[in-house]
C-alpha cells in the first residue's frame, strides 16, 4: 500500500445509485442445499423460489400465532 493516495481528481458519488437494492447472500447447509435442489429441479423452478414459499409459509404461521 502506498503512503498516501491522491483523491484531489476524483468525483464524490460517481458511482451511487439511490435506487439500487442490496440483496444480501443466504447460505444454507449441504444437506438443506440438496434437498431443496432435488425439489426445485423436481418442480421446474429455481431454488430461490422454493425458500421464499417456504419462508412465506412460516412468515403466515407465526404471524397466526399473535
Amino acid at each position: 500500500m502506498k503512503e498516501e493516495y491522491d483523491f484531489s481528481k476524483g468525483t464524490r458519488g460517481k458511482f451511487y445509485q439511490s435506487e439500487a437494492q442490496l440483496n444480501l447472500p443466504m447460505y444454507l447447509d449441504a444437506d438443506i442445499l440438496d434437498y431443496l435442489s432435488i425439489k426445485a429441479k423436481a418442480k421446474g423452478v429455481a431454488v430461490n423460489e422454493i425458500v421464499n414459499d417456504l419462508l412465506r409459509k412460516d412468515i403466515a404461521l407465526i404471524e397466526g400465532m399473535n
